[in-house]
């Protein structure tokens, strides 16, 4: 909790000092009231005056109208200061987690970070407003009122006392039980928001398979788990308030028994035996409050843990503080280069060595699992190599700016993204500059122009979240199109054509080949049609290179190329190629 509180701003810090000389205040004018009560009864008991009496009684109305502008001042200022945190935790939490490389996003589960992100912070800023209202307003409140009651009556504080003790030793053993729930809690929350992720976004695949049964009794096991944890927490919890209660009210009896006593002696007064009662109430109310604290501070801080948990992990892949001063033109090296996954004992590349020049078209083909993919996430830096060296332009990958770096690249990914908003919002997200002119041509290029302009609205179509109202094979046109109005030196295709149809396909490839003849192109194919043209193909087996070189010279001396190759066309379509 407490390397949390780095991220109040000034402002805010100020907005805490303020808060709590209000809250002094409040208190002052809550201990205050009480006193003239006293008067009023010992006016009444003096045959005093109606006027005298109601002067005494103005003032005590004026106390509380000051003490009800203090409690909604202090509301105000608590309730801006647990946003405003809120806030910059979770700015900081999700730049951190945009920051991450995959070797940190795998530490964590994609539904463990939204409810980090939400329930999470949710947790901190409740917490953190209702410390400054209570956790402050608690303790001087109940030692201010059992300084008070101290002088008023030995008999009826130490009733006070008992009933203290007796409410110190509830509130302990409610947070023994309670507290190691609270990280149980959490966890099935995660969990919970996981199997709703997964059935949401595979809902097709569920009802295509009739397995809408299987994923309830899944959803229901996980939330039965997470109701059980409420409600035994709530139970425990539900127990504390009526106790306290029962307390608060054995007390009352206590001191109007033994006041009754007291006065009938006449060692004490009415009025003091009333501002007695109500001292005491404050000094019980101070417990309630910090034992409602006590079981709040716990689940807050388990949640502030996973909080800094995600805030505290290094990113492996850092920015290089250096600019690159070599020509721009796009050339790629590999130069001895292997790869493998944290905690992996084997390479999933091995010694990878080619070139790739400007204008070049250089495919890569292979099995599933043969480090295609692997391999050309290691130019942007979604990964770094283990061994061996990554140049782009000359350079080290490593001692690029991240954003230089990518800024030279193109990358259709593998599984198609498109951002909830319009077609136009989503090429804008790759090159904010473009003009319609040119978001046209490069949907011209990727062979989406004329499916665009029959869209209602053109540019201006609103693509619902996941894009599912547009086919698969729109989705990938409008992920190339992304690509290409990026202008960038460098185009890197992971599969990127598998949704298409062979004829856009081939016109798309054609286009390609023809309008960014200039630029570095890297192609990840599954299909030799999409393949066989380029200017190199690069065979690759349990992550080595077992052939490269053009279709023709791989179709004579790389057995595996050829295996792939007569397993998706016949010996007349490839020698016609």
């Amino acid at each position: 909790m407490l390397k949390l509180l780095k991220y109040f701003k000034p402002i805010e810090w100020l907005m805490i000092v303020l808060t709590v000389g209000l809250v002094v205040l409040q208190v002052e004018l809550t201990l205050t009231i009480p006193e003239y009560l006293e008067d009023i009864i010992a006016l009444i008991g003096q045959s005093a005056t109606s006027g005298e009496i109601w002067k005494v009684g103005g003032i005590m109305i004026g106390l509380a109208a000051c003490e009800v502008v203090v409690i909604i001042a202090i509301n105000y200022l608590t309730s801006h200061v647990g946003a405003g945190l809120a806030r910059t935790i979770r700015r900081k939490v999700f730049g951190q987690v945009e920051d991450f490389s995959m070797q940190e996003i795998s530490k964590f589960s994609t539904s463990s970070l939204i409810t980090r992100c939400t329930n999470d912070i949710s947790q901190i800023q409740m917490i953190i407003t209702m410390c400054l209202r209570m956790l402050i307003t608690a303790p001087i409140m109940g030692i201010g009122a059992i300084f008070k009651i101290f002088n008023k009556s030995k008999e009826l504080s130490l009733a006070t006392m008992v009933a203290i003790f007796v409410l110190i030793i509830l509130i302990i053993t409610v947070n023994i039980i309670v507290v190691p729930k609270f990280k149980l809690l959490q966890k099935s929350t995660d969990d919970l928001n996981m199997i709703t992720r997964e059935n949401l976004s595979g809902l097709k695949v569920i009802r295509a398979f009739n397995t809408e049964d299987i994923q309830e009794e899944k959803f229901d096991k996980i939330n039965k788990r997470n109701a059980n944890l409420n409600i035994f927490v709530n139970r425990v919890m539900s127990l504390l308030f009526p106790g306290m209660n029962m307390i608060m009210n054995l007390l009352t009896l206590c001191i109007v028994w033994i006041g009754s006593i007291l006065v009938n002696k006449g060692t004490l007064e009415i009025g003091i035996l009333l501002s007695f009662s109500q001292y005491a109430m404050h000094v019980l109310f101070s417990f309630l409050m910090l034992s409602m604290m006590f079981i709040m501070i716990p689940r807050a801080m388990v949640s502030a843990g996973r909080i800094n948990e995600v805030i505290a992990t290094p990113i492996i892949i850092k920015s290089s503080t250096t600019t690159s001063t070599k020509t721009n033109n796009g050339t790629i090296k590999f130069d001895n280069v292997s790869f493998a996954y944290p905690k992996s004992q084997e390479n999933v590349l091995d010694k990878i060595d080619f070139e790739a020049k400007p204008g070049e078209i250089v495919a890569f083909i292979g099995s599933t699992g043969s480090g295609k993919s692997t391999l050309i996430n290691l130019i942007p830096r979604f990964f770094d190599a283990t061994e061996g060296n990554v140049l782009v332009d000359g350079v080290n990958v490593k001692d690029y700016k991240l954003s230089s770096l990518r800024n030279k690249i193109g990358y259709v990914p593998q599984k198609t993204l498109l951002f909830s908003g319009t077609i136009r919002d989503n090429l804008l997200d790759s090159n904010p500059n473009a003009t319609e002119e040119e978001m046209w041509k490069a949907l011209e290029i990727a062979q989406a122009k004329e499916f665009v302009q029959n869209l209602e609205g053109g540019l201006d179509f609103v693509l619902s979240q996941g894009a599912t109202n547009v086919s698969g094979g729109q989705k990938q046109r409008l992920s190339i199109a992304r690509a290409i109005i990026r202008h960038p030196e460098i185009l890197i295709f992971d599969d990127s054509f598998s949704a298409l149809d062979y004829k856009t396909d081939q016109l798309l490839r054609t286009t390609l080949a023809k309008e960014l003849n200039h630029i570095t192109t890297l192609i990840v194919g599954q299909r030799i049609g999409t393949i066989m043209n380029a200017d190199k193909i690069i065979v690759l087996d349990e992550g080595k290179i077992v052939g490269m070189g053009t279709h023709k010279e791989l179709m004579k001396n790389c057995p595996i190329y050829q295996e792939i190759a007569y397993s998706q066309l016949s010996k007349e379509e490839l020698e016609n190629a």
